[in-house]
């Protein structure tokens, strides 16, 4: 029995460090969606962001058999996170390249609810991916006892839950933390939405490697040479933009 407890207690240590790390990819997608609100209004956003990426997470724990077979669902998470990456890089470029000197008017932001609706579709997306990879890992562990909940034995569903309670945890602080960050800096917004593409090509790649597809092999979306990549990249990017953004305040300065 000691030697199971050990092996729970690892697996949940690599399923923390892992919800960490998709949770900061979450938080850089609400961040930047939560920006343009007011300061009042951004930390209602934010609430609303984490109570439905807990909801949500919640949900996809106990369906989690039935989403697994449903390569559509991680398909329309990809497509969003892509459009709206791509959409705000493509108006940002647009507006850079405008040499009009005329007076333009400010771009027309979403309210306050439309913004909570964007930030919820983007949590379902996560959630998915998020309990996606809890299973990948938890799954290995072995039962204990016969009662089953969600299709999941209570052992390894109790592990992934919890993974995923302390995932939204961080994701609370680093969303904070990355509106603060992209106040201070604000070239690195593209930088943030350039990382939602990147995130975006993360759940197209899930999707194409899915059982069902298998457009790609099934198992390099889950390859050590895949995740090398995708972080490396990320971590690329978001370098770039911050020593962007430095050079940025050097000039104002």
């Amino acid at each position: 029995m000691e030697a199971i407890l050990l092996e729970y207690a690892w697996v949940l240590v690599v399923l923390i460090v892992l919800e960490g790390l998709l949770a900061a990819d979450n938080a850089v997608v609400m961040a930047v969606m939560v920006k343009h609100l007011p300061k009042v209004q951004q930390q209602k956003a934010l609430l609303y962001g984490l109570a439905g990426a807990f909801i949500f997470r919640f949900i996809a724990l106990f369906l989690i058999t039935t989403l697994v077979n449903f390569w559509q669902i991680q398909a329309v998470g990809a497509i969003y996170l892509l459009f709206i990456s791509i959409k705000h890089i493509y108006e940002s470029w647009k507006a850079s390249s405008d040499d009009s000197e005329e007076l333009k008017e400010p771009k027309k932001q979403s309210g306050f609810w439309m913004t909570v609706v964007k930030v919820e579709l983007a949590d379902i997306a996560f959630a998915v991916d998020s309990i996606l990879a809890a299973v990948a890992i938890a799954v290995t562990l072995p039962h204990i006892g016969d009662f089953d909940i969600g299709g999941i034995n209570a052992g390894p569903f109790a592990v992934m839950f919890l993974g995923g309670i302390i995932g939204v945890i961080m994701m609370r602080f680093a969303a904070r933390w990355f509106v603060t960050v992209l106040e201070r800096f604000p070239s690195l917004e593209t930088a943030a939405f350039l990382i939602v593409g990147w995130v975006g090509v993360k759940l197209a790649v899930l999707t194409l490697g899915h059982e069902k597809l298998e457009l790609i092999p099934h198992e390099f979306p889950h390859s050590t040479l895949w995740k090398a990549t995708f972080w490396i990249v990320l971590i690329a990017i978001a370098l770039g933009g911050y020593l962007i953004g430095l050079k940025n305040q050097k000039k104002q300065a």
